[in-house]
């Protein structure tokens, strides 16, 4: 296996991880923005105010997103399967 071919493993993999982590990432950080202006707005300093949107949200982004989530993780995970006896021969 030769480093170059470890490298784009690698980044595939990083690449991966970003699509996959960026939606629920981006949705929590949107709320927790949203939540916080109202906090500093109102002056309410509950911490739950801003823990439970946030994860009602991350489970909606979840649930809308799973499918695409699956079909990205299945399809780097077959071509993976796929391009091993390249790598080891």
């Amino acid at each position: 296996m030769t480093p170059e071919a470890v490298l784009d493993v690698g980044q595939s993999a990083l690449i991966v991880t970003m699509l996959l982590a960026a939606p629920l990432l981006l949705s929590a950080l949107a709320v927790g923005l949203l939540i916080g202006v109202f906090q500093a707005a109102t002056q309410i300093q509950e911490i739950t105010l801003s823990f439970i949107p946030k994860l009602i949200v991350v489970a909606v982004a979840l649930f809308v997103g799973g499918p695409w989530m699956l079909r990205i993780l299945t399809e780097f995970s077959l071509r993976l399967f796929q391009e091993i006896p390249g790598m080891v021969g």
